[in-house]
C-alpha cells in the first residue's frame, strides 16, 4: 500500500456503510419531510467517496481494507463512480416520483419508506460487489441484489408486478446458481495450483497460468452464463423486460444503469482469469456468441414493441451485448471503450427511465400508442427524453458515440471484423427503431388529455428536482463525449488491469 493512500482503507467503507446507515434512518424515522432527501445525500456521499478512492488509486495503486476482504483497483474504482453517479440521479428523482405516486393513491408513506430502505440496501450490495476482493463475496453481494430488488420490482403489487418479480427471482436464481457452481469448480482448480490463491480475485489472476485447464474450462462457462443472466445477456435474459417495465422508475434506472453493469463487472473479472489460464480465445468465443445473440434478440423484439418501458429494457440488452463484444475484442482501446460505454449508458438510461416514469404518471399508461404530442404539453420532459434517445443510439456529442466508435475500431483491428460488422448493422436497425418509436410519442397532436384516468392527481408541471436530474444526466453524458478529462487516466489504468496494457 502506498503511503499516499493511507486514508483510503477508511474511505473504502463509506460506499457500503453510508447506504446501510441511510436504510436504518428510513427504517427508524419513516418517509417524512425531514428524511425524503436522505437517500440523495447517501448517493452523493457514495459518489464523493468514489471520487476520493479513484484519485487515491490513480496516485498510489490498489489498496485493501477489512483485512483484505475489500480491495479497490482502477477497475473497481471506476465501477464505484458509475454506481455513485447513476444512484445520485435516481435518488434525486425519487422524492418527486414517490410524492406523485402517493398523491395518485398508488402508494403510501409506508410504501415510500419500504422503497427507500430497499434502495439504500441495493446501493450497499452493489458497492460491496465491486469492492469484494474474493469471488465468493462477490457472488454473495450480487445474490443480495436479487433479494432486495425482487421486492422493489413487485412494489405496486399488481398482478403484472408480482409476476415480474417472481420471474426475476426464478430466472436470476437459476443463473446465480450456475455462477455458484462455477465458483466452487474454480476453487477446486485453484486448490491444485501453486500459490494457494483460493478465491481471491487478484491472486487468481496472477496465478491463472497454474490453474488446472480442464477444470477451469468447466468453471468459466458456468460463471459467464451465471453472471450473464444477471447482466441480461441472452440466452437467460427473459426476466429483464418484465422487471424493468414493472419496477418504479427510479429503480428501473438503477437496475438498467448500474445493476447490469455490476454483473458484467463480475464477467470481466472472470475473463481476466480465463485468459491467463486458457488463453484469450476461450472466453472470447463465448462472449461473441452471447453478444451477437443479445443484439439480434433486442433488434427483433424492438421492432414490434408497444410498451415504452419494455422498449428501454430491450435497449439495455442491446447495450450489454455491445459491452460483451467489446470485452471479447480485448486490448486497451476496446476495454477503455467498454468502460466508457458502461458509464454513458448508465447516465442516459437513468435519464430515460426517470423520464418514462414521469410520462407514465402524466398519461396513465405505458403503451407507445397511448402517448402522442408530448412535446406540445410537456416540452422540457419531451426534449430531455428525445435527447436521451439520441444519446442512447450513439449520436455525438454524447459519450456513447465515442465508446461505440472505439469498440468498432478495435473490433476491425483486432481480428473480429465480421462480428463487429454484424453488430453495427444490428445497432443501425435498433437505432432506427428507437428513434421511430420515440418520435411518434413526442411529435404530433396530443391524443391523451391530461385528465386521463389515473392522471388527474398527477402534478402537471415537471418537478424542479426531476428537471435537474434529466438535464444534469444529459449534460454529464455530453461532457464525457467531448472530453473524458480526469477519467482518461483512470480508464487507461482500468483497461490495463483487465489485461489491456
Amino acid at each position: 500500500m502506498s503511503g499516499g493512500v493511507a486514508a483510503l482503507p477508511a474511505l473504502l467503507l463509506a460506499p457500503v456503510g453510508v447506504p446501510v446507515l441511510a436504510a436504518l434512518v428510513y427504517a427508524a424515522l419513516g418517509w417524512r419531510r425531514g428524511t425524503v432527501w436522505v437517500g440523495t445525500v447517501s448517493a452523493g456521499t457514495v459518489l464523493a467517496a468514489a471520487v476520493g478512492v479513484a484519485c487515491g488509486v490513480v496516485r498510489g495503486g490498489p489498496v485493501g481494507a477489512l483485512g483484505g476482504q475489500l480491495r479497490v483497483d482502477a477497475l473497481s474504482a471506476f465501477m464505484l463512480l458509475v454506481i455513485g453517479a447513476v444512484a445520485l440521479l435516481a435518488t434525486a428523482a425519487s422524492p418527486a416520483y414517490l410524492a406523485a405516486e402517493i398523491t395518485a393513491g398508488r402508494a403510501s408513506a409506508r410504501t415510500a419508506q419500504r422503497h427507500s430502505v430497499l434502495v439504500q440496501l441495493f446501493l450497499a450490495a452493489m458497492a460491496a460487489a465491486v469492492l469484494a476482493a474474493n469471488l465468493g463475496v462477490l457472488w454473495v453481494a450480487i445474490e443480495a441484489t436479487t433479494i432486495v430488488t425482487a421486492f422493489l420490482v413487485g412494489q405496486r403489487r399488481t398482478r403484472a408486478a408480482v409476476e415480474a418479480a417472481w420471474k426475476y427471482v426464478v430466472i436470476c436464481s437459476a443463473g446465480i446458481a450456475l455462477a455458484l457452481l462455477g465458483t466452487l469448480v474454480l476453487n477446486a482448480a485453484s486448490a491444485r495450483a501453486p500459490g494457494a490463491a483460493g478465491l481471491d480475485l487478484a491472486a487468481l489472476a496472477s496465478h491463472a497460468a497454474g490453474l488446472d485447464p480442464g477444470v477451469t474450462r468447466i468453471a468459466v462457462p458456468l460463471l459467464i452464463l451465471g453472471f450473464g443472466t444477471k447482466a441480461g445477456l441472452a440466452p437467460l435474459h427473459a426476466w429483464l423486460p418484465d422487471a424493468h417495465s414493472q419496477a418504479p422508475a427510479p429503480v428501473s434506472a438503477l437496475m438498467s444503469g448500474v445493476l447490469l453493469s455490476v454483473a458484467f463487472y463480475a464477467i470481466l473479472r472472470v475473463k481476466l482469469i480465463a485468459d491467463g489460464a486458457l488463453g484469450p480465445g476461450f472466453a472470447r468465443a463465448l462472449l461473441v456468441v452471447m453478444a451477437l445473440a443479445s443484439l439480434l434478440l433486442a433488434a427483433s423484439l424492438l421492432v414490434a414493441q408497444r410498451d415504452y418501458k419494455r422498449m428501454l429494457a430491450y435497449s439495455s440488452i442491446e447495450h450489454l451485448g455491445l459491452v460483451a463484444l467489446g470485452a471479447a475484442i480485448g486490448g486497451p482501446l476496446a476495454l477503455a471503450a467498454v468502460l466508457l460505454q458502461i458509464l454513458g449508458h448508465g447516465l442516459a438510461k437513468a435519464v430515460l427511465f426517470v423520464g418514462a416514469g414521469r410520462i407514465q404518471q402524466v398519461t396513465g399508461g405505458s403503451l407507445i400508442e397511448g402517448v402522442r404530442g408530448l412535446a406540445a404539453r410537456q416540452a422540457t420532459l419531451a426534449g430531455c427524453v428525445g435527447l436521451g434517445v439520441l444519446a442512447l443510439v450513439g449520436l455525438p456529442p454524447f459519450s456513447l458515440f465515442a465508446s461505440e466508435l472505439g469498440i468498432a475500431r478495435a473490433g476491425f483491428a483486432g481480428g473480429l471484423g465480421w462480428p463487429t460488422a454484424a453488430a453495427l448493422v444490428l445497432l443501425l436497425v435498433i437505432g432506427a427503431v428507437l428513434v421511430g418509436h420515440v418520435s411518434r410519442m413526442l411529435l404530433g397532436a396530443p391524443n391523451t388529455p391530461l385528465d386521463a384516468p389515473g392522471t388527474a392527481t398527477a402534478p402537471r408541471r415537471l418537478a424542479p428536482s426531476t428537471a435537474v436530474v434529466l438535464v444534469g444526466g444529459l449534460a454529464a453524458c455530453a461532457v464525457l463525449g467531448i472530453a473524458a478529462g480526469p477519467l482518461d487516466v483512470l480508464l487507461r489504468l482500468a483497461a490495463a488491469t483487465l489485461g489491456g496494457a
